[in-house]
């Protein structure tokens, strides 16, 4: 694997963090990003000029833009930009607050689409590149009690299906990452809903109860961090890039099952849909 300089948003906790400490460690550069760049103070320590770090509260669209411009100003060329950062919020539609809403929208979809906006002028400048993108098996199937983190997820992956053959002719590949369930921090930054009686009896209010009688929600789950973080990693040197890179076999399982029920309601409607036609 050849030396790359890559761009992390999240980096301080999680999937973000692992794949900062992997690159460092194998000799990449990096250039990391979090609300809290202080929590990276012990990699700058160790890895010295290697690792380039900013605040970015990637909700800022000005924000983003002006650290882009920085990156590649100051570190130079970037090979290869992992939009991590985001959170779940969960809670029934009904219970969700405003605020809750538009901070999903803006943390998981206006996001990662404005930080690809912000470097896809370097990337066809450079003559390349490759945008990886943080998603989840929940871009497949959903959860009742999850309905914005769903809807923030489905929109993201729509918007860079589109996306991807738009930059292909200038060489820039972009990944959706789509893992299952992972032992890491995640289920501590949960947006959680304020319960409404009217739904204790329901599907969210058993998931209510569950986030209520757990400390840890990604407790026993079957994805490794660890190599969660170097299949990332490993995925920039494939070529051409992978359009999706699905990590874990109940994100698989889950993913694979959904599609095909899916297809089998569509194929269910062949013969009212072509009743429709001129």
């Amino acid at each position: 694997m050849s030396s790359k300089t890559w761009f992390v948003t999240g980096a301080s906790a999680g999937i973000g963090r692992l794949v900062t400490e992997q690159l460092l460690a194998s000799g990449h550069r990096v250039a990391a990003t979090a609300r809290r760049p202080e929590a990276l103070a012990d990699l700058v320590e160790t890895y010295g000029e290697r690792l380039w770090i900013a605040s970015l509260d990637v909700t800022d669209t000005g924000a983003v833009r002006e650290v882009v411009e920085r990156v590649f100003r100051e570190v130079g060329d970037v090979d290869v930009v992992f939009s991590n950062a985001g959170r779940g919020s969960v809670g029934g539609a009904e219970e969700l607050s405003d605020a809750v809403i538009d901070e999903q929208i803006a943390l998981n979809l206006t996001a990662p689409i404005q930080l690809l906006r912000a470097v896809l002028p370097h990337f066809r400048a450079r003559g390349g590149g490759r945008f990886i993108q943080t998603s989840t098996m929940g871009a497949h199937i959903t959860t009742p009690g999850a309905s914005m983190y769903h809807a923030s997820k489905w929109g993201v992956e729509g918007f860079l299906e589109s996306v991807i053959p738009e930059v292909a002719p200038f060489g820039v590949g972009i990944t959706m990452v789509e893992p299952g369930v992972v032992r890491t921090s995640f289920g501590a930054n949960l947006s959680v809903a304020e319960p409404m009686p009217e739904y204790a009896d329901t599907v969210v209010g058993q998931l209510h109860q569950f986030l209520a009688s757990t400390d840890s929600v990604t407790a026993g789950a079957p994805g490794d961090p660890v190599k969660v973080a170097a299949a990332i990693i490993a995925s920039a040197d494939v070529s051409p890039a992978p359009r999706r890179l699905v990590l874990g076999s109940d994100a698989h399982d889950a993913i694979r099952a959904a599609l095909t029920s899916r297809l089998a309601e569509i194929d269910a409607t062949k013969d009212a849909a072509a009743a429709t036609d001129f």
